[in-house]
């Protein structure tokens, strides 16, 4: 009698071109959802309430819900390389164990995070220049925000563990399912009961408490390698250390970024309502972009970490290649299309003819070098594939944070312009991709040198 043989992983067996194009699919339209949850926010209030409305949800407040999503989007890669290498190698039980640890990590983080937020709004917007004008709204939004930010926290990690393991579908799905959802309440709150701020915000949380909900059921009811459990949800102290290990770095890393965003987002400020508006509108154009290269990088770290953990190390080099090729060529064309299409673009947010030229003006001088980061995104992702993330959070500390603060504090005493804040982004991105490149290939070098030794002794 034959014997029943498991199901074939195509991420360590099949067409490394054709399954990196159906995982990464899905994952771009479900960052283009969870993307449209905020801009869906700044359309409305920007073209019903009022640029200041704009200013407060896009402004301030959008860069200190990067900072803390990001740190925690971080966090949940740890999570997610270590389940999808226990996947990889077919470690059932180890696997649930870090799925049951990874909640218990997002239901903490969720549970802190609500009340340092709530509390410590004012004093972020305050440090950063907020605008008198727009200081009230952008209060409101932010609690708001945090009030449900352990919604945000369960969701990333939950969808963060279902593409871990292959399964990129299923939080597009959901992401649809909650991005109506805000649509719908936000045309509700703002339109019929004119809630203004206070209408996207809640809109925004009530979508946000549903796509948390459908993740966890999806878990629960899952009847693949992984199986959650809300009573085993709990902290597991080798697997905490090690997902801590992987995700930690990580989540400084995204710390590091927004704190430079910050930065930049504080100079802004400084240069009026118009300057600060037209920047939130570029911020949700920029988004389009950083939503394909994260794709691409959440797709390269699943490829990698599952093929590693299987021992397939000629895979893991060929699916890097091959996902940086296909980020080229689409960056490419995106850029293309971002620059012909900028005014159209622009007044979809915004009617003031003076926003809108200031920010088409930041477009023309930004997207160009958006090809350049390609290289950080995919070697970045491959390298934590491998669970090498110490070095990656280095080369992006030096090359981008720090020396993007120190251009920021020497270049606001020479020429304080809008032009010369910003250029700090690709003058940062040049460097930092040199030293990827240069870092992987040593790197790739070494390993290979490595491995043909031991098959030598």
């Amino acid at each position: 009698m034959e014997t029943v043989r498991q199901k074939k992983n195509e991420i360590t067996e099949g067409i490394i071109w054709k399954q990196l194009l159906l995982f990464f699919f899905p994952i771009l339209l479900g960052t283009f959802f969870q993307q449209l949850y905020n801009t869906i926010d700044s359309v409305i209030v920007g073209q019903f309430v009022g640029k200041e409305a704009l200013a407060s949800v896009g402004g301030s407040s959008a860069q200190i819900v990067a900072l803390v999503v990001g740190f925690f989007t971080g966090l949940s890669s740890g999570a997610a390389v270590t389940i999808a290498q226990f996947t990889g190698a077919r470690k059932e039980e180890t696997a649930n164990d870090g799925l049951h640890n990874a909640y218990a990590i997002a239901a903490a983080g969720g549970i802190a995070l609500t009340f340092i937020g709530i509390l410590g709004a004012p004093f972020m917007l305050r440090l950063m220049n907020t605008p008198s004008e727009i200081m009230a709204d952008s209060l409101i939004y932010l609690r708001i925000y945090f009030a449900g930010i352990l919604f945000v926290l369960v969701y990333n990690m939950g969808s963060a563990i279902l593409r871990a393991t292959g399964d990129s579908k299923s939080p597009l799905y959901i992401l649809i399912i909650c991005c109506v959802i805000n649509i719908v309440l936000d045309t509700v709150f703002v339109l019929v009961f004119h809630m203004g701020v206070t209408g996207v915000a809640v809109a925004t949380l009530i979508a946000q408490a549903a796509s948390a909900v459908i993740v966890t059921y999806k878990l629960i009811r899952s009847g693949g390698l992984l199986h959650l459990s809300l009573r085993k949800i709990r902290f597991h102290g080798t697997l905490l250390k090690m997902q801590l290990k992987l995700g930690l770095p990580t989540g400084f890393e995204s710390i590091l970024f927004a704190i430079t965003n910050i930065a930049i987002q504080a100079a802004i400020n400084t240069f009026g309502t118009d300057t600060a508006a037209a920047w939130s509108a570029f911020g949700k154009l920029d988004a389009i972009f950083w939503m394909v290269s994260t794709a691409f990088g959440i797709s390269i770290t699943t490829f990698v970490g599952q093929n590693y953990g299987a021992g397939k190390m000629d895979r893991v080099r060929r699916s890097t290649r091959v996902c940086l090729c296909m980020d080229l060529v689409v960056s490419v064309l995106l850029v293309a299309a971002l620059i012909g299409a900028r005014s159209v673009l622009f007044r979809l947010f915004t009617s003031d003819e003076t926003v809108a030229q200031i920010g088409c003006d930041m477009l023309l001088f930004i997207t160009p070098w958006y090809i350049v980061y390609v290289f950080i995104e995919i070697l970045a992702g491959s390298l934590r594939g491998r669970g090498n993330v110490v070095v990656p959070v280095v080369i992006t500390l030096l090359g981008v944070c720090v020396l993007r603060i120190i251009w920021l504090a020497g270049v606001l005493r020479v020429s304080p312009t809008i032009h010369a804040i910003i250029f700090s982004y690709p003058v940062t991105w040049v460097i930092t991709a040199l030293a990827f490149i240069g870092y992987y290939l040593w790197h790739d070098r070494r390993h290979t040198a490595a491995h043909s030794g031991q098959a030598r002794s």
